[in-house]
């Protein structure tokens, strides 16, 4: 009856109740990784579901406008809310610019397809960016939350050993409660770290898969704006879409 009460009191909550400064705040280390790297996959998730939609519907409207001066309405209109309509407004406006001004400024300087390939490259490079913001933490969590709980698990079981000494009782009962109290902490450190690393792999192709789909949207992009004219007649097109015309030229004084 003893034994059964001495299991009963010993947990988590045991642990945490005998647990110094250190153990707690490795504690408190892990529990706050844990809410950061799931509150980053909730975002990011939620972000990569609502971008993807917005995606296709602007890439179906693009590739079905009978002119680019009906996309640069529809972006007008609804505003640029996804990586392809953002890349294409700013490939829009800056050919627009070139013609109307020309190399005014050194960024400016070479002919209207120079600028808008640098355009369409910064705007890559953003996108780019803005897709991994988050990725670093999570990586980091995945990566530290194993030691941290390992560390834990070290200065607990340390402790636990010492209280055991002092106390002079060394038989197998009295060690194996203190002793596996202490292993929660390398459990909750893979708990911690597991999530964040398959959240980090999954983030990572969806953004790798967005980032080719916007890569040869670009090269697609700078045909009709700068060249003004669709690809040749090897390109690959999708069925049962509109060739687009060429987007009219600004006048000029």
């Amino acid at each position: 009856m003893n034994n059964e009460t001495a299991l009963g009191t010993l947990g988590i909550g045991h642990f945490i109740g005998q647990a110094d400064a250190v153990g707690k705040t490795l504690l408190v280390v892990l529990l706050a990784m844990s809410l950061l790297s799931w509150a980053i996959l909730a975002l990011k998730g939620l972000t990569l579901v609502v971008r993807r939609r917005r995606s296709e519907a602007f890439l179906s409207l693009f590739w079905n406008a009978r002119s680019l001066d009906a996309v640069a309405a529809e972006i007008a209109t609804h505003g640029a809310t996804d990586p392809f309509s953002h890349l294409t407004s700013h490939a829009m406006h800056a050919q627009a610019h070139h013609a109307r001004y020309g190399a005014a400024k050194l960024e400016e300087a070479g002919s209207a397809s120079d600028f808008v390939t640098r355009t369409i490259k910064k705007v890559l490079d953003e996108e780019t960016m803005r897709l991994e913001n988050g990725l670093t933490l999570l990586a980091t969590v995945g990566a530290t939350a194993p030691f941290v709980g390992l560390f834990g698990t070290v200065w607990g079981v340390y402790h636990a050993l010492v209280a055991i000494g002092m106390s002079g009782a060394g038989t197998l009962d009295k060690v194996a409660g203190p002793v596996g109290e202490a292993l929660i902490m390398t459990g909750l450190g893979l708990a911690v770290a597991i999530p964040a690393v398959m959240g980090y792999n999954w983030l990572t192709r969806a953004n790798r898969v967005m980032v080719a789909k916007l890569d040869a949207f670009a090269y697609e992009l700078h045909t009709f704006v700068a060249m003004g004219q669709p690809l040749g007649a090897d390109a690959v097109t999708a069925p049962n879409v509109r060739p687009l015309a060429p987007r009219s030229q600004p006048a000029t004084a």
